[in-house]
């Protein structure tokens, strides 16, 4: 029987076919638009997103069972009559919601969300985002009056669309802070404290069961990009873990079916990592929010001709130099939760070239991995070589310098397309049909070669002239 996977990311969709001897092939890929209309926003147009599943769907053909990954907290309005979205579909990145939630924090209402839904205020969730909809546009009132307005994450909307099912599952329902993360369920006091009206959200349903069928054959099964790659790397014991690294890079590791982490160092995100049955596997999270973000905006500035430009790069590395750059142009997260703080390239000189900064880029963003990574190991000790995939992987400098910049060994997974694969290997439990854990990552072991805290030290200082920098300037919308 053949699988067919949807991994619908923040800058492209994608199909792949999983075949019953475990042959992955790529149908199709669709790359859509990123509109920022303002200087913290970032929207997509729901419409183009559910064009682009239904081509790759078709390019992918008839399939027993088909698995759904979504962009976690990006989040829409829309009609329940006539399907059509209210407005754009606002992205994780955005964060045009922060003052709204830094009034919230000034009144004490963070300990009721970090209690409940295990998250902190922070516009990457999507609560506050599914608020501005609601207060910023009529034509949401009103349809919420004639009983009309559906809120939702992309999943649900697609699924609403595709087969009729008004549905979520639960771990992209744990990333919104209206999930009560203990009982998995919407939690009345947190839709009230955000001002998000329950009876507009969608079922919340186990990630593998029946979404309902489409032409090419059922869904059986719906879930977050992470925690579909998490299950793909095969990460099935407390303490498995890997870092996905795409637009932003993003550590998961497994914590167990006891319950959601209780101690946060750090402030880390406790999560739903799946639900099969009735069980619910729990997971902690950590992102990185501008990995293949900031390389892509390197590009852009044409400090670098090309990917192939990052492949190697000669002589010792730049923060050894005394160059370090911090990605955080969308600001920072764990362990610094901190949205004022903004990118920054320090230690240049007259001596300085293209090909220092575009490495310091990389260096960065494997540096503060290793901050994040850290951040987790201090609450879940986590074992073997760490497991990682994604674009970046695909220098091998990079890799090297991460498995120096973490002090462990590191896997780079040989099948790229890991968030599909794991939501195949999801989709197909739904039918019956499991491959055995890790059996399709494969992939080389790197061990660190070089002393990293020197380089700790310096990126740790450059971190902290970073920080804040948006309200030190003055600029409240950052």
């Amino acid at each position: 029987m053949t699988i067919v996977a949807i991994d619908q990311g923040t800058t492209s969709t994608r199909a792949i076919r999983i075949t019953p001897d475990g042959r992955i092939a790529v149908a199709a890929t669709r790359r859509h638009a990123q509109h920022h209309p303002g200087p913290v926003e970032v929207e997509h147009d729901a419409e183009e997103l559910l064009a682009h599943v239904r081509g790759c769907l078709a390019a992918a053909g008839p399939a027993a069972a088909i698995g759904l990954s979504n962009q976690g907290e990006t989040c829409l309005a829309w009609d329940a009559e006539t399907g059509r979205p209210i407005g754009p579909a606002i992205v994780w990145q955005d964060a045009r919601t922060g003052p709204r939630l830094d009034g919230l924090k000034r009144e004490g209402a963070e300990a009721e969300t970090l209690a409940r839904a295990g998250l902190p205020l922070d516009p990457y969730f999507s609560a506050s985002k599914l608020a501005w909809l609601v207060e910023r546009m009529p034509e949401a009132r009103a349809l919420l009056a004639r009983g009309r307005l559906r809120l939702g994450t992309t999943d649900a909307f697609f699924l609403d669309r595709l087969t009729g099912h008004f549905a979520t599952d639960v771990t992209t329902a744990s990333r919104t802070s209206l999930m009560n993360l203990a009982t998995g369920a919407w939690d009345p006091e947190l839709c009230r404290l955000f001002g998000v009206p329950i009876e507009a959200l969608p079922e919340i349903r186990s990630t593998v069961g029946d979404f309902g069928a489409i032409v090419q054959g059922p869904v059986t099964a719906s879930v977050v990009d992470q925690q579909a790659a998490l299950y793909g790397h095969g990460a099935r014991r407390r303490g498995d873990g890997k870092v996905t690294f795409g637009t932003g890079a993003f550590v998961l590791a497994v914590t167990g079916d006891a319950g959601p982490l209780t101690e946060r160092p750090g402030g880390l995100l406790p999560t739903a990592a799946w639900r099969i049955g009735a069980t619910t596997t729990y997971a902690v999270d950590g992102g990185v929010w501008s990995a293949g973000a900031a390389v892509e905006w390197l590009l852009r500035l044409g400090l670098a001709t090309g990917p192939e430009a990052l492949v190697r790069f000669d002589g010792p590395p730049a923060i050894s130099r005394g160059l370090a750059f911090v990605p955080a142009l969308v600001g920072l997260g764990v362990p610094h939760w901190d949205r004022a703080a903004r990118g920054l390239w320090i230690g240049m000189g007259l001596g300085t070239t293209p090909a220092d900064l575009a490495r310091s880029v990389l260096e960065g963003v494997a540096l503060r991995t290793a901050e994040v990574v850290a951040t987790i190991a201090a609450a879940v000790p986590m074992s073997g070589p760490l497991s990682v995939d994604g674009g970046l992987t695909a220098s091998p400098y990079f890799c090297r310098f991460l498995a120096s910049a973490l002090g462990r060994s590191v896997r780079v997974a040989a099948e790229r397309e890991l968030t599909a694969v794991g939501a195949a290997q999801l989709a197909a439990l739904g039918v019956g049909i499991a491959w055995p854990d890790g059996a399709m990552v494969g992939g080389q072991v790197i061990e660190p070669a070089e002393d990293n805290a020197a380089w700790r030290r310096t990126f740790a200082e450059a971190v902290r002239r970073a920080e804040g920098w948006t309200a030190a300037a003055g600029l409240a919308d950052g």
